[in-house]
């Protein structure tokens, strides 16, 4: 046997190991047996199993259950017919963030619902496929990038293709768009970032945006203003300092909206200001923002784990991953101890039995059947993971197991075609963005 660099272990070396491990499992021998978490799965994720089943899957997929799909635009349409009806309060737009439902098929459900057009997009390849897909979207950009990345887009579609709102955080940034739009006769359009406590960079003083707006050529458009403020959902509630952080970003987003009004007047015919902000953790706290015209909204409409917060509790989870159960094993043993399995289920009941999947080792935490847990025997694995459980968990293989992504970017472009699940059967195959970073 040798070791990950062709050595042979020394004898030190193996009983090291086995001395560790014979550790771990005492340690856990030494404490109060610990409760038995196993159940099956409920009425939702049975009926689940059973319309995939059905529909003949076989792999790993990811799963939008479009009832509650629905149920999340509804909500998001009734918090922002909210607006206008609060004192100093107006109608706010919502903006759709590509990058977090990066699927035509679902994008398209949220923009019918909520009768919008309007998109945020975060990277050149997905700026493409919106734009050539997509011609009669209002897209702004939800980052700065590098100039390269626009040259990149107008030399992909022609100068004549509709550009976006590109974001702006710095003079440098400023000057090299500029001089790229002059040498490619593009007429450019702007929106300045600020930062409004999030810390991620954009402009902080609206001494410095009229300084900007004091270099602008006559060739470029100043449309809005974009300040996300994810950080203010995440305030602590004591000394109310979720609701100081909103009055304060609040505040800046006012004065530098004042100075661009001042400073870059709206031309004639040209559209309103674009004047965005929030994004799914804090858009709800937007309804009565004097000053804002749109929040932007993604992950809010599938609801991953990461946004299990008070802000979206009128929300519910849409998106789940569904793999298919490979091998049982009982008792589940442990290499190189084997012998002592039967203690280790003992006083974890919840190690019982191992479950080996296929797939792994996504940014998701299983949902069902309870009282699954992630084996450290083996570590995290792409090809087969394998999870704990009880003797109460009656998972046999082709079963299926069901994880809520962390979030959905990037992990809705991990499983090829996301599977429509209308609460009976899998009714769609929505085809997804090509990944990108």
């Amino acid at each position: 046997m040798r070791d990950d660099y062709g050595r042979r272990p020394s004898r030190r070396r193996v009983l090291a190991g086995g001395v560790a491990g014979a550790a771990v499992v005492g340690a856990g021998a030494l404490a109060w047996p610990a409760g038995d978490h196993g159940g099956g799965h409920d009425a939702y994720f049975t009926g689940l199993s059973a319309a995939l089943t059905k529909a003949g899957v076989a792999q790993p997929v990811l799963v939008v259950d479009t009832t509650r799909l629905d149920a999340n635009i509804k909500a998001v349409s009734d918090t922002l017919g909210k607006a206008g009806g609060q004192a100093g309060g107006q109608p706010k737009g919502l903006r759709i963030v590509v990058k977090s439902l990066p699927c035509h098929d679902l994008m398209d459900r949220v923009a019918a619902g909520l009768k919008t057009k309007r998109y945020m997009v975060f990277n050149q390849p997905m700026l493409v496929e919106m734009g050539a897909r997509v011609p009669d979207a209002d897209m702004l950009m939800g980052k700065p990038l590098p100039v390269a990345a626009a040259a990149a887009y107008y030399d992909t579609l022609g100068a004549q293709a509709p550009g976006p709102q590109w974001l702006i955080d710095t003079p440098e940034r400023l000057a090299q768009y500029t001089a790229m739009a002059k040498a490619r006769g593009v007429a450019l359009s702007v929106n300045f970032e600020i930062d409004v406590g999030l810390h991620r960079g954009g402009l902080t003083d609206p001494r410095d945006l009229a300084a900007l707006l004091a270099t602008l050529d006559p060739a470029v458009t100043a449309c809005g203003l974009m300040g996300y403020d994810p950080h203010v959902a995440k305030m602590p509630g004591i000394f109310d300092m979720r609701g100081k952080a909103l009055a304060q970003a609040k505040d800046l987003y006012a004065r530098m909206a004042a100075v661009l009004r001042e400073k870059a007047p709206l031309k004639d015919g040209q559209a309103p200001y674009t004047f965005n902000t929030a994004g799914s953790p804090t858009y709800a706290l937007h309804t009565d923002d004097p000053v804002a015209t749109e929040v932007a909204v993604g992950s809010a409409f599938v609801k991953p784990t990461d946004f299990d917060i008070d802000t979206l509790a009128h929300h519910q989870p849409a998106c789940f991953i569904a793999t298919p159960v490979l091998k049982v094993e009982e008792p589940a043993l442990i290499p190189g101890l084997e012998g002592l399995a039967g203690i280790a289920a003992f006083f974890d009941p919840n190690t019982a039995r191992a479950f080996f999947v296929q797939g792994g080792h996504w940014l998701a935490n299983p949902v069902s059947p309870p009282g699954l847990r992630l084996s450290g025997l083996y570590g995290r694995s792409s090809n087969q993971e394998r999870w704990s459980g009880s003797r109460r968990v009656p998972l046999k293989p082709d079963d299926w197991v069901f994880l809520r992504p962390s979030q959905s970017e990037a992990v809705l472009l991990q499983f090829g075609p996301l599977l429509a699940y209308d609460g009976a059967a899998i009714t769609g195959r929505w085809p997804v963005f090509e990944m990108s970073a």
